[in-house]
């Protein structure tokens, strides 16, 4: 979740110090966030150093820490800008597509990680939360996004947010946090054995989904 322009971001350990207000200060900013997902895809998430993203970035190292205090608050920061740029796709492929029920908001949700999985640098290590093994120096990797809720929980709902009319008002929060669960674990699979993502998991993620959601609560 994110906060306003210039503020503090989630109030937790691992949030970034501070959000530019300036435009060379936000240039800065988005250049050291490109240059961590740059590196997540040559030295994964164990091996990345702050050093290391301030150099790609081309910034002095002290600029990197008046944002972000450290590891964990620059892959926080990389995952909540992930998550918003996810959404961001999926909301102008709902508008232009209207999918009709739950089948095409599946259909379209999926659809939106995949390609991402597929071409944004560092996606395949970070996507909303650490895909691999976490890295021994990060305090709490399962609360990237929020200091309340675990990554999945706010991921689900932030879709929430987007997707809500789609979909059963009474499912909610449950049925859109198991159902990403279960997708998270089918499209890891799928990316683990096929580096583009094996269509045939990918295909059952969407069935999965399809079944699950479009199924009432009972009552």
């Amino acid at each position: 979740m994110t906060a306003q322009a210039g503020g503090r971001e989630r109030d937790q350990a691992g949030a970034p110090r501070r959000r530019p207000v300036q435009q060379r200060s936000q240039e800065r900013y988005e250049r050291l966030l490109d240059a961590c997902a740059g590196l997540l895809d040559e030295v994964g998430a164990t091996a990345l150093t702050t050093k290391e993203v301030a150099q790609r970035a081309q910034v002095p190292i002290g600029t990197l820490y008046q944002f972000f205090s450290g590891k964990e608050s620059l892959l926080a920061a990389l995952a909540a800008r992930n998550l918003d740029r996810y959404l961001d796709r999926l909301t102008r492929r709902i508008t232009a597509e209207a999918p009709p029920g739950v089948a095409g908001f599946v259909d379209l949700a999926v659809e939106e990680f995949v390609a991402m999985k597929r071409a944004v640098p560092g996606f395949g290590h970070l996507d909303f939360g650490l895909v691999d093994r976490v890295p021994a120096d990060l305090a709490d990797d399962e609360h990237l996004l929020s200091a309340d809720l675990d990554n999945n929980s706010t991921v689900a709902l932030r879709i929430q947010e987007i997707g809500g009319g789609l979909l059963d008002p009474t499912a909610f929060p449950l049925a859109v946090r198991v159902g990403l669960e279960c997708a998270d674990a089918v499209l890891k699979l799928a990316f683990r054995t096929d580096p583009d993502g094996d269509p045939a998991l990918i295909a059952e993620c969407k069935r999965l989904l399809r079944c699950y959601l479009s199924d009432p609560l009972p009552s």
